[in-house]
């Protein structure tokens, strides 16, 4: 009998970070099904109980080559930044702490780009070129999930709050959640 393999944390080979590292790859929870090579069908449903009052969303890119879980509330509040990327990608997001997501598929799907302090992490397919989640600066120990990559049926209403990143340091000492948002 082969001994029992442990499921945890994997990391990505396509994932790089500042520089072509893959060190803020680490964080990206990979489901057991992918480090095992098998579909996600194989393995049981999660069950968190840590998680009560949030819901399971599933979402991922066009070409579905990326696919991801994440625990947020059925109530969405969503930023909408105009900072010089967001505003030309038409970035959108909510944030999570990192362990309420999950990459279910598509590791070596994904590829990075950063730009001036290199905190930000912008993670996009490179089949279809969609950025269905990132690192954002504001929160790097934490997510920031595109609503829009969302599968149907999990949300039921969003909020948006226009966030003056165009004035980054400024709006980021101002706004009273925003920072605490990748926070447990």
């Amino acid at each position: 009998m082969a001994p029992a393999r442990k499921e945890g944390r994997k990391k990505p080979s396509g994932f790089k970070g500042p520089g072509g590292a893959s060190a803020g790859a680490s964080r990206l929870r990979v489901s057991g099904a992918e480090a095992r090579g098998r579909s996600r069908k194989a393995c049981r449903p999660e069950r968190r109980s840590e998680y009560q009052g949030l819901v399971k969303h599933t979402g991922g890119c066009h070409c579905g080559a990326v696919r991801f879980e994440v625990w947020a509330s059925a109530d969405l509040h969503i930023f909408d930044c105009n900072c010089s990327i967001c505003k030309k990608k038409q970035n959108r997001h909510f944030i999570v702490p990192a362990s309420r997501f999950k990459l279910l598929k598509g590791a070596e799907s994904i590829t990075t780009y950063t730009f001036n302090t290199h905190k930000a992490q912008h993670t996009f397919c490179k089949r279809c070129g969609v950025q269905s989640f990132y690192s954002p600066r504001s929160n790097p120990g934490g997510f920031g999930i595109a609503p829009h990559c969302l599968d149907e049926g999990t949300v039921r209403s969003v909020v948006v709050e226009e966030f003056n990143g165009s004035d980054w340091e400024k709006a980021i000492k101002e706004h009273k959640t925003i920072k605490s948002m990748s926070k447990e």
